[in-house]
């Protein structure tokens, strides 16, 4: 279990402190909401803050990358897997099409792009539209997958979670989070491999990595560091 602590910053909001037994240095990752560091055991709040700043310009850089953008006419989604604009639409309410491979988010025409009413709205849409492209797309590519490398597993559920892209649990359900619709395919293979995984191997002892890395031509550890530069902005 790691300990946590939390404190108030300037430029980040807020800096996320976990002392973990097994770590050797102080990590630190870049979120939306925060900065996220990782010590090891007995490492003062002091220490953390004299760490951080050497890095403290380069961090902000990264946080303005993953910091959510407002919504406006400009806005939309290319990933590999899901496509999303935003288009003009002469109805009053807020509408959601399918078309194709794309999703349309209508806006009315005059639509207030400042209004945090709009903003919740609008990213509300996107949301759904991700749920339903993830649960049209992710369980069939888990079956094949598992069939690919002979695993089996009981059922596949997407979540909304923002904070891990997936789990699996001991009944061997796999869980993930609907916006790994947004990452390229080679880490939305390699985050449902990793899950699949763990139906033969719970924890992350060395057998798991080396079925991983079996199962990912050798690239587990690289993969895991590329998934790493992935986080959801809205």
């Amino acid at each position: 279990m790691s300990k946590k602590q939390i404190i108030q910053d300037a430029d980040f909001g807020l800096i996320i402190v976990a002392t973990r037994k097994l770590a050797r240095n102080i990590t630190m990752r870049v979120k939306a909401d925060g900065l996220y560091v990782t010590t090891p055991p007995y490492s003062s709040l002091t220490s953390v803050l004299r760490a951080i700043a050497p890095y403290r310009e380069r961090l902000l850089e990264k946080r303005e990358k993953v910091q959510p953008k407002p919504f406006d006419w400009d806005f939309k989604i290319e990933a590999e897997c899901f496509h999303l604009r935003l288009v003009p639409s002469h109805l009053k309410n807020f509408t959601v099409r399918f078309v194709d491979d794309e999703v349309e988010i209508g806006c009315p025409e005059n639509t207030d792009f400042t209004s945090q009413r709009v903003q919740n709205l609008i990213r509300n849409a996107i949301m759904r539209a991700l749920k339903k492209k993830a649960e049209e797309f992710l369980p069939p590519l888990v079956a094949l997958l598992a069939s690919r490398f002979g695993m089996s597993f009981r059922q596949v559920k997407i979540s909304k979670a923002r904070t891990r892209w997936g789990s699996c649990s001991t009944e061997r359900n796999i869980s993930l989070s609907f916006y790994l619709m947004l990452v390229p395919a080679h880490l939305m293979d390699y985050v449902i491999l990793h899950e699949l995984a763990h139906t033969r191997e719970m924890n992350h002892g060395p057998r798991f990595w080396e079925l991983l890395n079996d199962m990912t031509d050798g690239n587990a550890l690289a993969l895991r560091k590329e998934m790493k530069e992935y986080h959801p902005v809205f």
